[in-house]
């Protein structure tokens, strides 16, 4: 079996160099921000905040999905459940990630501002809930929440590939369950607490879900480029075959639907209604600059990527699936931007080139990390009682 882990290594100088230019670039990147934080701090710490809570989406997402997989198992899980594995135990990088959002609450949230507090009887009403102290004491849960799960997740795998006992694929089938379930109420409440919260008259039930489902379609994407760039090199040859390319591209179009309709819902929602609290959020969104992201969004975030993923054909072509999880990515971007920014512009849309260095800033470094962390295991998971056939065949099929 340790043909797997040779054939891995094998792949170790091809990691390095897209490492050292992931790190290159989000270096570059950070010194950019940390000179904008000292000559324009209002603005670094708004293209700040979408850079992080576009990027958390990756470490966090994948986690989610590496759960999934162990509750439902599924070969498309099995094929690519080393890259989810890698991209979770980049979790604590978020939370070193979450530091400037803290320092720079009083900046985002007018919730901070006591006077702005003391003068609103619906933040006095909430501030129960949004003030500095306990928003803090709830993100130090989270994480401790998430950076558990990975921990244990990661752990128990490196367990199986060491041992033929069933004890730690058993082990992270088990946990995964309530590990969902903790991981879905406090990435709603985290949603709440870090992008809600921007407008705190505001208020939607199906936001957090919104919002999750977004980062899962990011991790979806990148790990869909990944898996491609891989599928023709071992030990991932084997697995990743047209077969599984083409259940990423339906699992794809599954998140892109999933978003779309719940983001439709909202709006419908929202707008029968009519409430002038509810309401606002969207006016604003929907007119000036704001509109044409709008329409952008239902073009090439569900439009474009619906109609080409349907065919079984289309999405079994390489360049195809490639292209529409570059296209899906850069909208996640164009996504959250119109979530947050007139949030904290609120007048007209003014993008700014900071908006664009932070996301690639904190990506750089994400993937950086991630490569990093790829090349410490082997690409194949062993001994999973669960797929004993695949790895048999895979491994007959490097031998033979």
């Amino acid at each position: 079996m340790n043909n797997f882990a040779q054939q891995s290594a094998e792949l170790h100088p091809y990691f390095d160099r897209i490492q050292k230019h992931a790190f290159a670039v989000g270096g570059v990147g950070l010194v950019i921000l940390a000179a904008a934080a000292l000559v324009d701090p209002h603005q670094f710490f708004r293209s700040y905040l979408l850079g992080f809570v576009y990027c958390m989406g990756l470490p966090l997402g994948s986690l989610a999905i590496l759960m999934l997989h162990h509750l439902a198992g599924g070969t498309w899980g099995y094929a690519i459940r080393r890259l989810l594995e890698a991209a979770s135990r980049t979790v604590p990088l978020v939370l070193v990630f979450f530091l400037p959002i803290l320092l720079g609450a009083h900046e985002l949230y007018e919730w901070t501002h006591a006077e702005v507090v003391a003068a609103d009887p619906i933040l006095t009403q909430k501030s129960a809930y949004l003030n500095l102290p306990f928003f803090t004491v709830r993100a130090a849960i989270y994480f401790a929440i998430w950076i558990t799960l990975s921990h244990l997740l990661n752990k128990w795998s490196l367990q199986q590939d060491q041992t033929t006992e069933t004890s730690p694929t058993r082990r992270m089938q088990v946990i995964s369950g309530p590990g969902i379930i903790l991981f879905m109420l406090t990435m709603t409440l985290a949603a709440v607490d870090w992008v809600m919260s921007l407008e705190p008259h505001w208020f939607s039930t199906i936001f957090s879900l919104i919002f999750i489902i977004g980062q899962g379609l990011l991790t979806w994407t990148f790990m869909t480029i990944v898996a491609v760039r891989l599928h023709e090199r071992k030990p991932l040859s084997g697995l990743i075959t047209n077969q599984r390319l083409r259940d990423l591209g339906t699992l794809t179009l599954a998140f892109v639907l999933l978003w779309t309709y719940t983001s439709f819902s909202q709006l419908l929602i929202i707008w029968s209604a009519n409430l002038p609290e509810e309401i606002t959020w969207y006016m604003t969104r929907l007119h000036g600059g704001w509109r044409i992201l709008g329409v952008l969004l239902m073009i090439f975030h569900f439009g474009v990527p619906f109609l080409l993923l349907i065919s079984s054909q289309l999405k079994a072509k390489v360049r195809v699936l490639t292209a529409i999880a570059c296209g899906l990515i850069v909208m996640r971007l164009v996504d959250l931007y119109w979530i947050t920014a007139p949030a904290l512009h609120h007048s007209r849309l003014e993008p700014h080139l900071l908006d664009l260095v932070a996301p690639i800033a904190l990506g750089g470094i994400f993937v950086g990390a991630f490569f990093w962390q790829l090349k410490k295991r082997s690409l194949v998971a062993l001994n999973d009682p669960r797929f004993p056939d695949l790895i048999g065949k895979d491994h007959g099929h490097h031998h033979g």
